[in-house]
């Protein structure tokens, strides 16, 4: 996005009250809203204006939202909110797990779609000066093109894996706390769910191992967190 132009939010729901008042709520914040109402019309117009931000339905005609999300994820790391009718966990896991950022359960009021858009564009500006890949010894995590390498070979991780290495990569020796990394990578600020930490960060821990990779390696700060600690020289 150039300096000084609106956001671009792309709003995919064939609900005509959701997509009036997420325009309208947006729309007052300065934002650029444009909207459709359904998958086919999504990844035509998605490509067409390019959104810093997507609000998207899982339930729509045609192409349903988790495979928007992975379509696009194929092309692109712009933010995702995904929308779901009901309260199940199994709703939020399945579209976090292929790429989306964040959600909100139906009915939401709008001004929290509007912090949560707030969330994610502050968590997407980039530094002038942050590097496009990260390295970390041998360690190399490649935001451009979403990969990570080891020396000659690559390690192969989920969405949520891989901006949870990428976070802790960028900041070797950096103690963070779960309700840190949730918040950061996850984008909820509630201690409840840090569970969810643990779990990538167990699993990030076998791919890495898988890998060989061994140093660097996530530590375990005993009441705290974690960090990415490189052996001493």
């Amino acid at each position: 996005m150039a300096i000084g132009m609106p956001h671009k939010v792309l709003v995919v729901d064939d609900e005509d009250h959701i997509v009036e008042l997420a325009r309208l709520y947006l729309a007052r914040e300065g934002y650029q809203v444009e909207a459709v109402t359904d998958g086919a019309q999504a990844l035509t117009r998605f490509g067409q204006i390019k959104p810093d931000l997507i609000v998207l339905d899982i339930m729509l005609p045609n192409v349903d939202g988790l495979t928007i999300c992975k379509e696009i994820r194929k092309l692109s790391q712009v933010p995702i909110i995904m929308l779901t009718a009901r309260d199940e966990i199994t709703d939020k896991v399945v579209g976090l797990e292929v790429g989306a950022d964040d959600y909100l359960t139906k009915p939401f009021h709008p001004q929290e779609l509007v912090a949560r858009a707030k969330a994610l564009f502050r968590r997407a500006r980039l530094e002038p000066d942050q590097p496009r890949v990260i390295r970390a010894g041998r360690l190399e995590v490649d935001l451009e093109r979403h990969e990570v390498r080891y020396g000659e070979g690559r390690v192969h991780l989920r969405p949520k894996e891989f901006d949870l290495l990428a976070l802790l990569a960028r900041h070797p020796g950096r103690v963070f706390q779960r309700s840190e990394l949730l918040d950061l990578v996850w984008g909820y600020d509630f201690p409840g769910y840090t569970r969810t930490v643990d779990v990538h960060v167990q699993q990030l821990r076998e791919k890495l191992s898988r890998a060989g990779v061994s140093d660097p390696a996530i530590h375990t700060v005993w009441g705290v967190g974690y960090k990415l600690e490189m052996a001493p020289n």
